[in-house]
């Protein structure tokens, strides 16, 4: 079995959110809106007019929690009550997941991701990601229902702090890096190849447009360095995420991050900050000589991923340990692994950035 789960439709242009309506007006006149309130003001008055144009009518539905089961009910309650017959996630990484998960829940609904920063693939990504109240992870929901088209506006991307590019970008470069340690003991997955040749775009792409697109997210100006780098954020990490078939290749570094959501001192990371720690751990497990991969520490600096935990409100020892114990991933995926998911091969990893300064 091979399956490749996508969206329709990538739609990338600055401007975009003026012509959404033309857009939709196509497939849907009743539109339920899954956003947040700082989402929302920045794809507008621009959105807003171009439904209206449509003739498209839309509640909007303001998510202001986590992304939670309970969320997901009240808001798949008010959707179901408009009638709406197409969802758009207008936001980041919350509001999209929320939004891809209500529209699988309802039979014969449209579903439409738009992103407002490029932190990670969510617009794109074959799950929803559901949390608990405090943002601690609960599971990877997989979807049947992926989007119909996913739109991307530049000019809001490029307005935002470039903190989340740079988030996005270690998120992105995290697929290479998790991807490839399968292929030692396996080389037989065509899924797992075709996720590593995307992974392995996003890299070169970094590479060459990188340290550009973050000088002109600084400006807030739109430039073709911009435009890749943002492509390669949401699309070819996306694309590395959407190929499928019997041996899932789950990521060591999102495993990692999906612990430290628990962390109450770690909340203030954003999703590719926690990713980027937990490559540096995973380098430090895979490592010989007790040193990360010298490539992704350059790559980590130069995109201000943390190298270092903060204070903990506790007993120092004791959380590693914890937080080591604590990451979830199946024995059958470990095997498949050229180094160790033991707990305390963590733990090691773990204490090792402890003791160097990296940063």
């Amino acid at each position: 079995m091979f399956a490749i789960k996508s969206p329709q439709t990538y739609h990338h242009q600055p401007g975009l959110r003026a012509r959404t309506g033309e857009l939709l007006a196509v497939h849907s006149n009743e539109i339920a809106i899954i956003t947040s309130p700082k989402a929302w003001q920045a794809v507008n008055p621009q959105l807003e007019n171009s439904l209206r144009e449509a003739g498209i009518r839309w509640q909007v539905n303001f998510l202001t929690t986590e992304c939670t089961d309970a969320a997901i009910e009240t808001h798949l309650n008010a959707v179901r009550a408009q009638n709406a017959t197409l969802v758009l996630g207008i936001g980041g990484g919350r509001v999209l997941d929320c939004a891809k998960a209500i529209a699988n829940l309802i039979d014969d609904i449209v579903l439409v991701t738009l992103p407002t920063v490029a932190a990670t693939c969510a617009a794109w990504s074959p799950v929803s990601i559901i949390y608990n109240a405090h943002g601690g992870h609960v599971r990877s929901q997989p979807l049947s229902r992926m989007p119909l088209m996913v739109l991307v506006d530049s000019e809001v991307i490029a307005q935002n702090d470039v903190r989340y590019l740079k988030a996005g970008i270690v998120d992105a470069l995290a697929k290479w890096y998790e991807f490839r340690p399968y292929k030692q003991k396996s080389d037989d997955s065509l899924a797992l190849n075709l996720k590593i040749q995307a992974a392995k775009l996003a890299v070169e792409t970094f590479e060459k447009y990188g340290a550009q697109a973050l000088l002109d997210n600084v400006r807030h100006e739109v430039t073709p360095a911009l435009i890749k780098v943002i492509d390669a954020n949401i699309a070819a990490a996306g694309m590395a995420n959407s190929m499928r078939d019997e041996t899932p290749a789950p990521g060591v570094a999102h495993a990692i991050h999906n612990r430290f959501t628990h962390q109450p001192e770690l909340h203030d990371w954003l999703h590719g900050e926690k990713v980027g720690f937990g490559l540096l751990v995973q380098s430090l497990m895979e490592s010989d000589n007790g040193e990360p991969e010298p490539d992704l520490l350059a790559l980590l600096r130069q995109y201000d991923a943390p190298l270092a935990l903060p204070e903990f409100n506790g007993n120092r020892d004791e959380i590693l340990s914890s937080i080591a114990r604590e990451v979830k991933f199946s024995a059958e995926n470990a095997a498949r692994l050229p180094f160790s998911m033991a707990a305390e091969h963590i733990e090691k990893a773990l204490r090792a950035t402890e003791n160097q300064h990296y940063s």
